[in-house]
């Protein structure tokens, strides 16, 4: 494997990889430099640092796993750069799992477990000042210019003040684009800059498209100015209803579903879905239409990956911008007998995209070490120069870009699901009960997924001989290792900071 990059902070990791291109990078060890005496040495030069990175966030929702193979801009993403494919969300459901981005803190120190109301969403995230410490603040203070365009926190709406006499813009963000309840596309509004504008029905307003024309906008007036960037778009597409771009509406004739080994079967000896019926033929003919809808709609979101890097490579900014993709969480169509949702432990809803390219990031790679959405903004701030957000449970993810895991990495992400989507007002609402999942702690690290749930029944999944999650062999777990692993999920879902966070995930075996 070539690998043209060391684990050491960004801005050194992007003059190496300066160094190493010019010298032309290959996998073959470079010849012995000449030996230069004293007397005709050349007088030292201190190379200038390198300038912080530009960072490009493209965050979608609900996209899953197997929703890439129809995204070529992803694929090519993925092609320039390293894909984590151990990545893991702290929750299965947007806001809270938005919320731990931001911030890089965990559900239960965010305080952000559900959508909306008095223990989730925008409102709940705003009055606890969460706001005030994000990864956009971060980087607004290291001289970044800070752009955000799309779906923010469910709760905000674009007219919202907030005490304010305009609608309000949250710190941390040079410009601003944000909707509230947008998820057909079409018919909305968005907050820009203090200022709402309604969007109609016709193709140009679509609002993927329209995201995307911002976002180029914005690379191409920033890239000119000098100074470093990050903007996030953080698309609808592909959430429910999965509406397609008019242009997408007739693609992919007679797609269905994957019908995986996980496919209309519920695991064997699971907890809460013991009993669970068989899909109806109904159902399964809703999961393939709605399968194909999503298909077409990230359609439109790929498409902007492509405007987004050709934009930087117009700028001449493309070799100084870091891209990354991910989704706030993923989704399940028709496995474990479940028609279409989230919120479970199931790698479908957890386990999502990661792919980042960009300077000092090697080129076609996998890295299977554990990593979460907390890592990110750790990641971001040593990326600008700074030192790493003292609230944050994460850690930078800089040190796997070498294509090695350091000793003493975190051998386990937690994911927590508490007080789950179940009132009719949340765009999550799930209408069949037996889609919900009772409230659960989890660890899952890279061979297997062990689950405690709220009345104290556990699962244990091996997924290194059972890829699919369908055997629970918790039942063949001695008390000695059950012990273990309810110790292991009550210091993660208690632990405050990195380092007790970090020494908690390691302590996982």
């Amino acid at each position: 494997m070539i690998i043209c990059a060391r684990g050491k902070p960004f801005g050194r990791l992007v003059a190496a990889v300066t160094l190493l291109i010019t010298a032309g990078c290959t996998a073959d060890p470079a010849p012995p430099a000449p030996v230069v005496t004293p007397a005709t040495s050349p007088p030292a030069v201190l190379a200038s640092p390198a300038p912080p990175p530009n960072i490009v966030l493209v965050l979608v929702d609900d996209l899953s796993m197997n929703l890439v193979p129809y995204m070529p801009n992803v694929r090519k993403l993925q092609r320039d750069g390293t894909t984590f494919t151990g990545y893991t969300v702290t929750d299965s459901l947007c806001c809270p799992s938005r919320a731990s981005l931001f911030t890089g803190r965990f559900p239960h120190n965010t305080g952000i477990v559900k959508n909306h109301g008095s223990d989730g969403g925008f409102r709940l995230f705003h009055s606890r000042g969460l706001e005030r410490s994000t990864f956009a603040t971060d980087l607004r203070g290291a001289g970044y210019r800070t752009a955000f365009l799309g779906k923010y926190l469910n709760e905000y709406e674009p007219g919202e003040r907030m005490g304010g006499d305009r609608p309000y813009v949250p710190p941390g963000w040079d410009q601003w684009y944000a909707g509230g309840n947008a998820y057909p596309g079409f018919d909305y509004q968005l907050n820009e800059n203090g200022r709402v504008v309604s969007y109609g029905s016709k193709p140009k307003d679509y609002l993927t498209d329209v995201l995307a024309g911002k976002a180029v906008d914005f690379i191409s007036a920033t890239a000119t100015t000098g100074k470093p960037f990050l903007i996030e778009v953080a698309t609808y597409a592909p959430h429910h209803p999965y509406t397609p771009a008019p242009r997408d509406a007739n693609l992919f004739p007679g797609l269905r579903a994957p019908r995986t080994a996980a496919w209309n079967r519920a695991p064997e000896d699971t907890v809460w879905l013991a009993g669970k019926p068989e899909l109806t033929a109904r159902q399964e003919r809703d999961i393939d239409e709605d399968f194909r809808l999503r298909v077409q709609s990230v359609q439109s979101v790929d498409r902007m990956i492509g405007r987004l890097r050709s934009a930087l490579a117009t700028a001449g900014a493309a070799d100084r911008t870091v891209v990354v993709f991910t989704s706030d969480n993923g989704y399940h169509m028709g496995e474990y007998s479940l028609p279409a949702g989230k919120q479970t432990a199931f790698d479908t809803d957890v386990n999502v995209p990661l792919v980042m390219a960009g300077p000092g990031i090697g080129a076609g790679r996998d890295a299977a070490a554990v990593v979460t959405n907390v890592d990110l903004r750790p990641t971001f701030a040593e990326w600008a120069g700074l030192p790493a957000p003292a609230e944050a449970d994460g850690r930078s993810i800089t040190p796997l870009l070498s294509g090695s895991t350091p000793a003493g990495w975190p051998r386990a992400a937690l994911i927590e699901h508490h007080d789950p989507a179940t009132d009719p007002r949340d765009p999550d609402f799930e209408r069949d009960s037996m889609n919900i999942p009772p409230s659960y702690d989890a660890l899952r690290t890279a061979t297997f997924t062990y689950i405690e749930y709220v009345d104290g029944t556990v699962e244990y999944f091996d997924r290194t001989s059972d890829p699919d999650m369908l055997r629970n062999v918790a039942g063949t777990l001695g008390p000695e290792r059950l012990t273990a692993l309810r110790s292991a999920v009550r210091g993660l879902a208690t632990c405050v900071g990195a380092d007790a966070c970090g020494a908690a995930a390691d302590a996982v075996k």
